[in-house]
């Protein structure tokens, strides 16, 4: 087969290899991809068809085993795309709430005040009559005594 003979065929039969690539389920832009690709190699193997007449069938062969092989090298099962959902509930006031009821009373309000309602050391001692180093250390025990329970 010469090349002319062979560019007459390719500019008759690419189409016909496509919509046969495309009713085996591909989209027409893989159907492309993959035509081009078979008659590449084709053009490459040209000296291993056997009969001109069949030409068109071999091609399509190459092709479809093309399309198989792409098969085989794709994984088989597809992750889906993770939907994120915004959640209604809050969970970090239901995490704050379950930290805050393992603690001691005087802890919990020390700890409250403090981080939730941004009291400062010196305004929760004045309220409560407590020295602000006590108001510190409270904090402090406090935090570690939290941090304890979460870790276990």
């Amino acid at each position: 087969m010469t090349t002319q003979e062979f560019g007459a065929a390719y500019e008759k039969g690419f189409t016909l290899t496509i919509r046969f690539l495309c009713s085996r389920g591909l989209s027409r832009e893989s159907a492309r991809e993959i035509a081009q690709a078979a008659w590449v190699r084709g053009w490459e193997r040209i000296n291993q068809l056997r009969d001109v007449k069949m030409l068109f069938t071999w091609m399509n062969t190459i092709a479809l085993n093309l399309y198989r092989s792409s098969l085989r090298r794709e994984p088989f099962l597809q992750g889906l795309p993770e939907v994120i959902a915004k959640s209604k509930t809050n969970l970090a006031v239901i995490d704050l709430n379950r930290v805050l009821k393992t603690c001691k009373k005087n802890d919990r309000m020390v700890l409250q005040r403090h981080y939730l309602e941004g009291y400062q050391v010196r305004e929760i001692a004045e309220d409560n009559g407590w020295s602000e180093t006590a108001v510190r250390i409270r904090l402090l025990r406090a935090r570690r005594a939290v941090a304890k329970k979460l870790a276990a």
